[in-house]
């Protein structure tokens, strides 16, 4: 199954065909809302609104490990994250699909594995990214008419704000930067 996980501005699919809601609790707390489970074109299709809907959790407040442990309990074995995102290069307008290959995780004060007290293990990250998923994103995005960027470092900073101006190039080092 698919797990779609949305964004600021994006609480539900509308072209979903509900199924069911369903609310797991995980050993690392409930997930950010509750998980709607439908279909798309016949496909199964596992939605989670990353913010809740209505926009409640800040970004320093998501329970990360909590969202991608719910959405393995109920069999999603890919996900795609739908993020409103800064571009830090002139040539990425705005809507412009970045399918990024690498991570620059800036964040502070979160966790940052699923592993630790008591379990131990060793996790490659050095390819975090599914590239036939982004290779049927990026198809699906030309097929629309949407801008496509592919091969991009998407560079996630804590919450709220961005760095000052003249730090931002010494700071970031990527080419969207995202609020974790």
């Amino acid at each position: 199954m698919l797990g779609i996980i949305g964004g600021s501005g994006l609480y539900d699919l509308p072209d979903l065909e509900f199924v069911d809601r369903v609310l797991p609790d995980t050993p690392f707390g409930f997930p950010s809302d509750e998980i709607t489970i439908g279909r798309i074109d016949g496909r199964e299709i596992a939605f989670l609104s990353r913010h809740g809907r209505g926009h409640r959790l800040t970004p320093t407040e998501l329970p990360y490990q909590a969202n991608i442990y719910a959405l393995k309990q109920i069999g999603v074995d890919r996900v795609v994250t739908v993020s409103a995102v800064g571009s830090l290069r002139e040539d990425l307008p705005p809507r412009t699909a970045v399918l990024p290959d690498q991570i620059i995780d800036r964040t502070v004060s979160r966790p940052r594995s699923f592993f630790g007290e008591g379990s131990v293990a060793h996790v490659g990250i050095a390819d975090p990214f599914c590239s036939q998923l982004s290779g049927q994103i990026a198809d699906a995005s030309v097929a629309v008419g949407r801008p496509v960027a592919g091969a991009g470092r998407i560079s996630a900073s804590r919450g709220h704000s961005s760095p000052p101006r003249r730090n931002r190039a010494s700071i970031v080092r990527g080419d969207a930067q995202s609020l974790a």
